[in-house]
């Protein structure tokens, strides 16, 4: 998700290193209406899509400005609400950047959902009990219950080593994680990476390294079948797509297509991929087959996107400049989206 662009934004060896298992983070065939309803999803498997977008260029509208910086947009289907990430410039002899996480509440309604959350990219867990957060502040990915708002660590670090600062996060439906770490909100905290950037799983509370060749990081987005990772590589100017395997593991790695500077992304049914521009303000769409599909537009700097709304055809957009000039962006598409 975020890239460098504020103010220049217990050891423990092990083999592998081990995670901080969440328990209930999937929860099958959880009982009751509650459930049910954090469950269903608007994709509908087997069926056909056709174009999703309504014509080659679309411009999506501003919801709301005035906010620092916006980062991590995730639908919580539970309470039909968006939750994203309100960061802060950096501070303190760390140079960290302070965030919180902030719900929207379709028409006009924003409050602070999770004060000091620390975080950059979320996800909503499969089973809609939980929030994951890539967390720059404690350098973890962590988990927070959308309940109590309490907050858990999934990953702590990998081989004893501290990691960059966790950016982005996707999760597949039998809740295995995967993530990025570039060393964008790093500040002056050590380098315990051996100056690498790279990209994580976390299965059955087990944490793994993907890829460490990297040149930062950014976006990551599973296709809706969990077969594909894509991960934007944005010091490369280009996305990368990785083979699935049952157990999680990650094999194949080919470019998937070139842009600039890609940060954050999301997926809809059909599996077209939505990757938001920093530099251009643009949100660029992929069929699955890599051929560009059109663009969506929204202020300066777009950094994410995720689909939302009751039917799942709204494309929240989080863009616009730093200091104060972000913005909420929203466009109504065709295809519904993929809600993990």
């Amino acid at each position: 998700m975020t890239h460098r662009r504020t103010s220049r934004h217990r050891r423990t060896r092990t083999l592998t290193a081990v995670a901080i298992a969440i328990a209930g983070l999937v929860t099958p065939g959880a009982p009751g209406a509650l459930a049910a309803a954090a469950t269903a999803a608007p994709c509908t498997p087997g069926a056909t899509y056709g174009p999703p977008l309504p014509a080659q260029s679309v411009s999506a509208q501003l919801i709301r400005g005035g906010f620092n910086f916006l980062e991590g947009p995730t639908w919580d289907q539970r309470t039909g609400t968006l939750l994203l990430s309100h960061m802060q410039n950096p501070s303190g002899p760390q140079g960290v950047q302070p965030s919180s996480v902030l719900r929207y509440t379709p028409p006009a309604t924003f409050e602070t959902f999770i004060a000091d959350s620390g975080s950059n990219g979320l996800a909503v867990t499969p089973d809609g009990t939980r929030l994951l957060a890539a967390t720059h502040d404690n350098r973890t990915l962590s988990s927070y219950s959308l309940a109590d708002r309490s907050r858990a660590t999934v990953a702590a670090n990998y081989l004893g080593r501290a990691f960059n600062s966790p950016n982005d996060v996707t999760i597949g439906q039998d809740g295995t994680t995967y993530f990025t770490d570039p060393n964008f909100q790093r500040g002056n905290r050590a380098d315990e990476q051996g100056g690498r950037t790279g990209v994580f799983r976390v299965r059955d509370g087990v944490v793994s390294l993907v890829d460490d060749t990297l040149r930062q990081p950014n976006g990551i987005v599973l296709s809706p079948d969990g077969r594909t990772l894509y991960v934007g590589a944005t010091s490369s100017n280009a996305i990368m797509k990785y083979t699935v395997f049952p157990d999680g593991s990650t094999g194949n790695r080919t470019t998937f297509a070139s842009m600039r500077t890609p940060d954050g992304a999301t997926v809809d049914c059909a599996g077209n991929l939505y990757w938001a521009s920093y530099d251009e303000g643009l949100v660029h769409v992929f069929s699955p087959s890599g051929a560009r599909l059109g663009t969506v537009s929204a202020g300066r700097n777009s950094t994410n996107a995720a689909f939302g709304g009751p039917d799942g055809r709204t494309l929240f957009i989080t863009s616009g400049i730093a200091g104060g000039g972000f913005g909420l962006y929203q466009t109504r598409l065709n295809v519904p989206g993929n809600p993990y």
